[in-house]
């Protein structure tokens, strides 16, 4: 498949700017992003905890190399726009992680974000400086580029273990100030959270999705891009365990009869 990076960043920043919000779907291989291509979503992003899955690991423990040859895999799957979940961006260090933004355009996203959180190593949030010179580093890789991208900032502190939202809004608002183009809380759970987080900052805000809220309620609330993160993956994993249970305690064989057929799979990774 052509490279048409820049025409596929082009109708990503498109569906930011268009009303109402859109769904991000996180694929974790070739084959699922083409069946999510085939159900109609208009852009994709990466998984990081999908992507550990694939590889036998724990989430956290990709390598930086093994996220980008997974970006160029989803890029060569589909048409559609690739954001990357780039986690910390393997890095500490603000020009170290901005370089990672440099090589997932190389490698084919037409986004990614950057995130406060320091990994599981370590299990803490970035100090508020620290965490904003990281965001300032990567857009100015980005303007630095020789096509556009959308730089995601996230401030992870509500799935971290810290329950505190006036400080999530004010990094998203440092974070906006410095330059990103989105804006990402993972881990509110009402609208009012999220039209709390929405109406402190003007940049489109990607909202994690809950089992809690609608797409139209987190609309009304203000959110601009839903993702799900690694729960379409745990779906998948869910069915093939209780497929597989069945067989090993039981040794039956009743739950692969609600599988798909080939047909309707094949049909939907063409497209047809």
């Amino acid at each position: 498949m052509a490279d048409n990076t820049e025409d596929r960043t082009l109708r990503f920043r498109a569906l930011h700017e268009r009303a109402g919000a859109f769904v991000i779907p996180n694929p974790w291989d070739a084959g699922s992003a083409r069946v999510l291509a085939g159900l109609g979503f208009e852009a994709l992003a990466t998984t990081s905890s999908g992507l550990a899955f694939v590889l036998g690991k724990a989430d956290g423990e990709i390598t930086r190399e093994e996220h980008l040859v997974h970006i160029g895999d989803l890029a060569g799957a589909t048409d559609l726009p690739i954001s990357a979940d780039l986690e910390n961006c393997y890095s500490a260090v603000p020009t170290e992680a901005a370089e990672t933004i440099r090589l997932a355009s190389d490698a084919g996203a037409s986004g990614g974000s950057i995130e406060d959180y320091a990994g599981p190593s370590e299990h803490r949030i970035y100090d508020f400086d620290h965490a904003v010179e990281r965001v300032a580093a990567a857009v100015d890789t980005v303007q630095s580029l020789p096509r556009a991208f959308v730089l995601t900032a996230r401030a992870e502190n509500l799935i971290r273990g810290v329950d505190d939202l006036d400080d999530t809004i004010k990094r998203l608002q440092a974070f906006e100030k410095a330059g990103a183009d989105v804006l990402y809380a993972p881990g509110l759970k009402t609208a009012e959270e999220v039209r709390t987080v929405c109406s402190a900052v003007s940049k489109p805000v990607n909202v994690l999705a809950t089992p809690t809220l609608s797409v139209a309620e987190i609309a009304e609330a203000g959110g601009k891009r839903i993702s799900l993160g690694g729960a379409l993956a745990r779906t998948a994993i869910g069915g093939f365990l209780s497929a597989s249970r069945e067989i090993a305690e039981k040794g039956t064989f009743t739950a692969t009869g609600a599988a798909p057929g080939f047909p309707e799979v094949v049909a939907l990774m063409k497209g047809e």
